[in-house]
């Protein structure tokens, strides 16, 4: 169904309420949530035991909750404040406060003064954590799916060590070859055919795609411009098996970690894949992208 149709999570707290806060904000309450489930168990009586038991959880970890040293998941506070009974109001601003623990957000500028080597290492751990990993790229070529000289451009207007972060990148894409990995791209020809480099780079680059369509774990397809898609793409987003999905902005990446906004996503990948093309009437796009630069360079 068209993104129109589905009700994004992120809105509203379920009670109708929109919640706006800074994007710094975002992933920095997991202490204030945690306080916030203790004290709510401790206004009804309850003792950790008799919570755990009452939610099906191990006291442990209703205990790691309450002392902040766990993360809990945006379906575990619900549980938890179903249990204990909390009213609605509360329960609302409860469920708000936990969707903005569960969500991240990296900056750019934070990235750069950590180093774009840093952000390299990163994504190379949630790689070798997931299991299936699908990309929607409305605007442009990944990292893993990058050659060299593409990857140099791609970063030619960020300052910091460009030898060290395209080295890295290049790195990560090992994983590509590991036949119990999964990744599922979904390009739109933009995103294949935006000209960032030289038309002799992005025909070579053409032939990087297409030679890695060929691998058994690799699914990558193309929406071409022509075809009737009932609904704009409006970010790339990432989705790491069904446990994370990120989103990409100008300023900065998007993390989620609640089930609702994975699912979202999950959704919104599903939608934009089935107006793509695959194997090979996908590579024969590719071809044809690719004679079109080499065209331009003869």
């Amino acid at each position: 169904m068209p993104r129109g149709r589905l009700q994004s999570p992120s809105a509203t707290s379920g009670l109708g309420k929109i919640y706006v806060f800074e994007p710094e904000a975002l992933g920095q309450h997991k202490d204030e949530l945690a306080v916030a489930l203790r004290e709510a168990r401790k206004q009804v009586g309850l003792t950790g035991d008799r919570l755990a038991a009452r939610c099906g959880m191990s006291q442990s970890k209703i205990s790691k909750i309450e002392t902040g040293k766990v993360l809990p998941s945006t379906t575990d506070v619900e549980r938890i404040l179903f249990c204990l009974g909390v009213g609605k109001e509360r329960t609302a601003d409860l469920m708000a406060l936990a969707r903005l623990a569960n969500t991240e957000f990296q900056s750019v500028r934070a990235s750069l003064r950590r180093g774009l080597h840093h952000k390299q290492r990163e994504l190379a751990a949630l790689e070798a954590d997931s299991r299936h990993i699908r990309f929607f790229l409305p605007l442009m070529i990944t990292g893993l799916l990058q050659t060299p000289e593409y990857a140099r451009a791609s970063l030619a207007n960020f300052p910091g060590d460009h030898p060290q972060a395209i080295a890295k990148r290049l790195d990560r894409q090992a994983s590509l070859y590991n036949p119990a990995k999964r990744f599922t791209f979904v390009l739109t020809e933009a995103a294949v055919r935006w000209q960032l480099c030289e038309a002799r780079v992005m025909a070579v680059q053409m032939g990087r795609l297409a030679s890695l369509s060929e691998l058994p774990n690799i699914h990558l397809g193309i929406i071409p411009l022509g075809k009737y898609v009932p609904d704009g793409p409006l970010n790339t987003f990432t989705i790491y098996d069904e446990r994370i999905a990120t989103a990409e902005t100008f300023g900065g990446v998007i993390m989620m970690r609640d089930p609702r906004d994975v699912a979202y996503h999950l959704d919104l990948f599903t939608f934009f894949e089935r107006y793509a093309v695959f194997g090979g009437e996908a590579r024969g796009l590719l071809e044809s992208y690719a004679e079109t630069f080499r065209a331009v360079v003869l």
